[in-house]
């Protein structure tokens, strides 16, 4: 099977319309020319440069790989440098390596000894095959034709995801010694969820059930996604991953809130293509950054 013929990257490794050192380089950072707001913006997911290593061990064809991708989300969230906040998005898949784990939630039936003793091997992402290097894609299909050396996962965490949160804890620090505060909206996509098929909603606002941002804050964003017609969930199923939790510190003036959108709302899940109505869902998301950009957030230090 071919990939679908608006896939934005060539499978031998370079993004389309990059240069060819692109596929070196572990996430996009997108900055505003002055940051005026205590907001960082971030899409760990929506990375979709396969490395060809990668492709060629898998038993699954390029689409299939895709879907366990929060496609296009960077997209929907462009706006935030153009009102004064950096969107930082991965640029590698996250069944290649998830961000949003543990550096080193592994599976130890995927590999071809044992691991390291640091190693979380028990964790419940990791029994769903959906740990730091994914055994399974969302639907359940196995990744791989074959077992993993651990150096092989070491090298994906040192070179990808070791960079990524280097880059997002510095945004964090930079913001936070800015402004006093920081808020971070992790921007992830989310499936179709067979329990909500009845009254699916539209937008999951994750806060680690309060743990993570300050209820005043995760209020703020859920009234202005209603206003914008919304039908919004907070922490069900979606309660925010190891990004929310790890970096959401409000004692100290760092929050985090994930924020999931139906993909349904924009894109086609099977063939992983836009569709015509995400221009609009792309409207409303830069105005509910607009909003965000003119709120008053000293409440949040």
């Amino acid at each position: 099977m071919h990939p679908p013929m608006d896939m934005p990257l060539d499978i031998a490794g370079t993004p389309a319309g990059s240069g060819s050192g692109a596929a070196e380089a572990p996430y996009l950072l997108s900055r505003p020319e002055r940051q005026t707001v205590p907001l960082v913006f971030a899409s760990p997911h929506s990375g979709r440069v396969y490395p060809p290593s990668f492709v060629a061990a898998a038993r699954l064809d390029p689409l299939a790989l895709r879907r366990s991708e929060d496609s296009f989300v960077e997209e929907l969230f462009a706006a935030a440098p153009a009102h004064g906040a950096p969107l930082l998005a991965a640029t590698f898949p996250r069944v290649f390596c998830d961000v949003n784990r543990e550096p080193w939630e592994l599976d130890p039936g995927m590999f071809d000894g044992p691991l390291p003793s640091f190693v979380n091997t028990a964790s419940p992402r990791v029994c769903a095959g959906l740990g730091t290097i994914a055994r399974v894609v969302a639907t359940g299909e196995a990744v791989y034709r074959r077992k993993l050396s651990f150096a092989e996962a070491e090298e994906r965490i040192r070179r990808y995801w070791q960079p990524y949160h280097a880059a997002l804890a510095a945004l964090i620090a930079e913001t936070r010694s800015r402004f006093g505060c920081c808020l971070l909206v992790d921007c992830h996509s989310m499936p179709t969820h067979p329990v909500q098929a009845a009254s699916p909603p539209d937008v999951v606002l994750g806060d680690a059930h309060g743990t993570a941002c300050a209820p005043r804050a995760t209020r703020l964003m859920e009234e202005a996604l209603q206003d914008l017609g919304y039908r919004v969930r907070r922490n069900d199923p979606y309660a925010g991953g190891y990004v929310t939790r790890h970096y959401g510190r409000p004692r100290e003036g760092v929050h985090a809130l994930q924020i999931e959108i139906a993909r349904t709302l924009y894109m086609d899940e099977a063939r992983i293509e836009r569709l015509p109505r995400m221009a609009a869902l792309r409207r409303d998301l830069t105005r509910l950054v607009e909003i965000l950009a003119g709120t008053d957030w000293s409440f949040l230090r």
